[in-house]
């Protein structure tokens, strides 16, 4: 944890903003959300925001680890569209022969996993082998996805067969002693992502690997293989998400997960973790996710901005934790 000295006589010390900030945000959100609205930190408003930010929060996981590694992915919302169609075209074609039932469920997320795995895999190899800039590769990635689950629906919606679409509902809907699945699953991934990015040798040579790549090269790191798992974690992921979102709709079209890039990349600014790699931390991802969650909750509930800004408020937002990044590493 960055610290600074508060008292350098005794040796004391007091976490800088960059840890702090996020934090304080988070509690000022919380305070302002109940003054704007009663019903703010109520059960069921609480629950369903968790619920709704779990997918973008188990993939702003796999960013992190991206990122930390001096990487980006911008193709993250258009591949889990393309995902979902992929998933309902499957499910829906497999149906007849199979029936509904557990078997077609597990068919459809293994199709998701292994999806969202090559996809990753595919970003990878053309940035570490190819040698061709993450933003490059992942913006021309982004619009393939895109464009893809929009030929699969020929520009309309790929839905999921009614019967099929009320046996799988459960998978967002229910769960355990009354949290739903999604952020069980989101809470999973959480603490298995903190475990691996705090203390493993896959952690440390993620930093190694955006701090310096070349350090770490002598340091007997593989740069190369690092970064493509990174990626091929992240398509996992995207993949995870993905499964615990077609059950909400039972349906995808070029709409599904727009935005969802910017998002991911906010959360992880937003929780300190640096744009140019070398430095990363899931809990503050997880805060930061919650703060975008929140804003978003905040303007359904009240009138005070139009909602339809929440994009625009996003992107403030990126922009001021990136200033703020520069600022702490000037004066450090």
């Amino acid at each position: 944890m960055t610290t600074e000295t508060l008292n350098p006589g005794k040796g004391r010390t007091l976490p800088s903003m960059s840890v702090l900030g996020p934090v304080v945000a988070l509690v000022v959100l919380l305070v302002i959300g109940t003054l704007l609205n009663a019903n703010f930190l109520s059960a069921a408003n609480i629950t369903n925001v968790l619920a709704r930010s779990a997918f973008i929060g188990i993939i702003a996981v796999g960013m992190t680890f991206v990122i930390t590694a001096g990487g980006l992915d911008l193709s993250v919302g258009s591949m889990a569209a393309f995902i979902a169609g992929l998933m309902i075209i499957v499910m829906n074609a497999a149906l007849p022969s199979m029936g509904i039932g557990i078997p077609i469920i597990l068919l459809g997320m293994a199709v998701a996993i292994v999806a969202g795995i090559l996809a990753g895999l595919l970003n990878g190899f053309l940035v570490t082998t190819l040698g061709i800039e993450a933003f490059i590769v992942t913006l021309g990635t982004m619009g393939i996805y895109r464009s893809l689950v929009t030929w699969l629906a020929d520009g309309g919606t790929l839905s999921l067969d009614f019967g099929l679409r009320t046996f799988y509902r459960p998978v967002y809907f229910d769960g355990i002693l009354g949290i739903s699945w999604p952020i069980i699953v989101f809470a999973l991934t959480v603490i298995v992502g903190e475990i691996v990015m705090s203390r493993s040798h896959f952690g440390r040579h993620c930093a190694a690997t955006g701090s310096n790549e070349h350090v770490a090269h002598y340091s007997n790191v593989n740069v190369n293989r690092t970064r493509l798992l990174t990626y091929a974690m992240l398509g996992l992921l995207v993949g995870v998400a993905t499964i615990m979102y077609v059950p909400r709709l039972g349906s995808a079209s070029a709409s599904t997960g727009v935005l969802w890039e910017l998002e991911a990349i906010a959360a992880v600014i937003i929780g300190g973790t640096i744009l140019k790699g070398g430095f990363g931390r899931v809990w503050g991802t997880v805060i930061g996710v919650l703060i975008l969650s929140l804003i978003d909750n905040i303007l359904n509930l009240t009138d005070l901005v139009s909602p339809y800004l929440n994009g625009a408020i996003q992107g403030v937002i990126i922009i001021l934790a990136v200033i703020l990044q520069r600022e702490a590493k000037a004066k450090g």
